[in-house]
C-alpha cells in the first residue's frame, strides 16, 4: 500500500452552525481521519470557519451595539477564536477515535497564522460581507469610527466587507511539520489562517478573510505533501451541472481544468475556488494529486478511484 502525505480541506459548513451540532459533525472527520491512517497515510487537517466566525463576529458586535456594550473586535481575533474551538471539537473527537482504533497517534490544533501581501489588489476591492446588517445612517457611523468598508446587501441592509487576499506563507510552517514527522494527525489553517503581515519584520494581523482551500493548497505545497483533498457536498465535479449533457469527472490534467474554468463551467460560490485551489497546488507540486469528493467518500476515494483527480499523471491507488 503507498504511504502520502495528505493535506485535507473541510469546510466550515460541514461542521453545523452551534457548538453542538459541531460536536456531533467532527465524527464524520474523525471516521474518515481513522480511514486514512488505517491505509498508512499521515493527515493533516485545514478547516473553513464561516458560520463559526461569523458568529463570533455577531456576538461582538451586538455588544458592541449595545449599551454599555464591549469594545468592536478585530477579525483576525475573531478568527483566531474560531480556530481554538473549532480546533478543541475536531482533536477531541479525533483523538478519541484514533485511539479506539488501535494507533498510536496524537492530535493537535496549531493557531496558524498566514502572511498576505499588503499590496495584494484585494485590498482594494473588499468583497468579502461579514457581520451584521446595520441601516445606511449605522454603517456611515461605524465607517468614521473604525475606518470599516460597508456595502448594501441584496436589499437587507449594509454589511461590513473585508478584503480576501491570497496566502503567501504560513508562518508556522515549521511547527507543523516538525508534528507531523513525529506522527501527529495536524489541525491547522482554521478558516483559511489568521491573515497576518509583515510590517518591518513584524508581523501584524488584518481584517480579511483567506479562503480555507487556498490555504490548504498553500500549506500542502509546503509540506511537500502528495495529495490535497478537498472536500465538499458530492462525490465527484460535474461539467454541464444540471443539464442533460452533465458528466462526471473522473481524472482531468491540469490543462482540461483550466480549460473548464475559463468555460465557466465552475460556479463563483462552490466549485470554481476548490478547481482554482487544486490548480494552485499543482503549479507549485506538479508531482502531486488534488482530489475533490465528499467527507462520506473519503476511504473510497483513495480504494478505488472514486473521486474527481486532477493531476498531470494517472491517478495512483492507495
Amino acid at each position: 500500500m503507498q504511504s502520502s502525505r495528505i493535506v485535507v480541506a473541510l469546510g466550515g459548513n460541514a461542521l453545523g452552525t452551534t457548538p453542538a451540532t459541531q460536536k456531533e459533525s467532527v465524527k464524520a472527520i474523525a471516521n474518515a481521519t481513522v480511514a486514512l491512517l488505517q491505509q498508512g497515510h499521515e493527515v493533516v487537517i485545514g478547516h473553513g470557519n464561516g458560520p463559526q466566525v461569523g458568529a463570533i463576529n455577531l456576538a461582538f458586535d451586538l455588544g458592541h451595539k449595545a449599551v454599555g456594550g464591549i469594545p468592536a473586535m478585530p477579525f483576525a481575533e475573531c478568527n483566531a477564536m474560531s480556530q481554538g474551538y473549532i480546533g478543541y471539537h475536531l482533536q477531541q473527537v479525533m483523538q478519541n477515535a484514533i485511539h479506539k482504533a488501535g494507533f498510536d497517534r496524537y492530535v493537535t490544533s496549531v493557531i496558524t497564522q498566514v502572511e498576505v501581501d499588503p499590496d495584494d489588489p484585494a485590498f482594494s476591492n473588499p468583497t468579502k460581507p461579514i457581520g451584521l446588517f446595520y441601516t445606511r445612517e449605522e454603517a456611515r457611523a461605524i465607517a468614521a469610527d473604525q475606518g470599516w468598508t460597508f456595502v448594501e446587501d441584496s436589499g437587507r441592509g449594509y454589511r461590513r466587507v473585508v478584503p480576501s487576499p491570497q496566502p503567501q506563507n504560513i508562518v508556522e510552517l515549521a511547527t507543523v511539520r516538525t508534528l507531523l514527522e513525529n506522527r501527529a494527525v495536524v489541525i491547522t489553517v482554521g478558516g483559511g489562517g489568521i491573515p497576518v503581515i509583515d510590517e518591518d519584520g513584524a508581523l501584524t494581523g488584518i481584517d480579511a478573510v483567506i479562503d480555507k482551500d487556498a490555504s490548504c493548497a498553500k500549506i500542502a505545497s509546503q509540506l511537500d505533501a502528495d495529495v490535497l483533498l478537498i472536500l465538499t457536498a458530492v462525490d465527484n465535479v460535474y461539467i454541464n451541472f444540471g443539464t442533460p449533457e452533465q458528466q462526471k469527472l473522473e481524472h482531468i490534467t491540469p490543462e482540461e481544468a483550466q480549460s473548464y474554468l475559463e468555460q465557466g463551467q465552475f460556479g463563483d460560490g462552490s466549485m470554481k475556488p476548490k478547481v482554482e485551489a487544486c490548480l494552485r497546488f499543482l503549479q507549485e507540486s506538479p508531482n502531486g494529486r488534488a482530489m475533490i469528493t465528499s467527507l462520506e467518500n473519503v476511504a473510497n476515494a483513495f480504494t478505488n478511484g472514486s473521486a474527481t483527480v486532477i493531476s498531470a499523471h494517472a491517478p495512483v491507488m492507495a
